[in-house]
């Protein structure tokens, strides 16, 4: 028996379809069973969408129609757009009341990781994709397991079970993609902590896991910054900063990239590569 490798995928902000990891799980699977010569290689991997912003949809779907039913405001689509992607960032920060939105969003990720624990094991090498503001809630998500379960709601404590994976405890890839984190770093005086990849537990166990944290952003995206330099914490977390021209005629040289990092070669490629070796390290 092989070990499979769990892979969580989790999006940005606004409120995208259901198969909005469609694509991506299509274009990491034939690469990867390309590049990994043994039979049935798209099987080692077991991918678990997070779709998160669904907490959010109805609420944001009132408001829109509130706001529209009752003022005269110029601009609707941007505004309906705005509602729905700033929205997310707004009503995502922790508060001091039960119930907060910051651990309903924080349980849904943690019930997608019971189920990649059921599917691929309770040890299995644990990859992260997320994009925009899927970036911070997967890093405050995996930092609060990490250093600051004080921060961790109700919900989300009774939604994670005491196993390796759901402890974060495999976590061996991240991949951030068009990242405001940066940004997010702001409200610590030393601009916080980041999360730690590898996981420890996973360095102990093989010794010749390398893991990474790679964070591809286009330099025509408003929304994504480099990580590296933020800090010295940040400098030493992330693998590298990778530079890409994402999108087609129409997106690549402008703030429409945000959205075109999904289906770009430049991308998939090395979170592919990084998979494989992940693989064999644990084979």
């Amino acid at each position: 028996m092989t070990q499979k490798i769990a892979v969580a995928i989790i999006h940005g902000a606004g409120t995208p379809k259901k198969s909005f990891a469609g694509k991506l799980i299509d274009q990491i699977s034939e690469q990867f069973s390309k590049q990994l010569f043994i039979q049935d290689a798209v099987d080692q991997l077991v991918f678990e969408p997070v779709y998160w912003s669904s907490i959010f949809a109805d609420e944001q779907e009132k408001l829109w129609e509130k706001m529209h039913k009752s003022s005269e405001l110029d601009f609707p689509l941007l505004r309906r757009f705005v509602i729905e992607f700033l929205g997310d960032a707004v009503a995502y920060q922790p508060t001091t009341l039960k119930n907060q939105n910051y651990d309903r969003v924080h349980a849904l990720v943690a019930k997608s990781m019971n189920r990649l624990r059921e599917k691929a094991g309770p040890n299995a090498p644990l990859c992260v994709i997320s994009h925009s503001l899927g970036t911070v809630v997967a890093s405050n998500y995996f930092y609060d397991l990490q250093y600051r379960r004080m921060n961790m709601g109700k919900k989300t404590i009774d939604c994670t079970s005491l196993n390796p994976l759901e402890q974060c405890e495999t976590l061996t890839l991240f991949y951030t993609l068009g990242s405001p984190l940066a940004l997010w770093s702001l409200r610590y005086m030393d601009y916080g902590s980041p999360v730690k990849v590898p996981a420890t537990r996973m360095l102990e166990q093989y010794p010749h896991l390398q893991g990474e944290w790679l964070n591809f952003y286009d330099k025509d995206d408003v929304l994504a910054f480099p990580l590296k330099m933020v800090s010295e914490g940040y400098n030493k977390a992330v693998t590298k900063d990778v530079a890409v021209n994402a999108g087609g005629i129409l997106t690549s040289w402008n703030p429409l990239s945000h959205n075109q990092y999904d289906v770009e070669k430049e991308v998939i490629q090395p979170i592919v590569k990084g998979l494989i070796k992940t693989w064999e390290a644990v084979n």
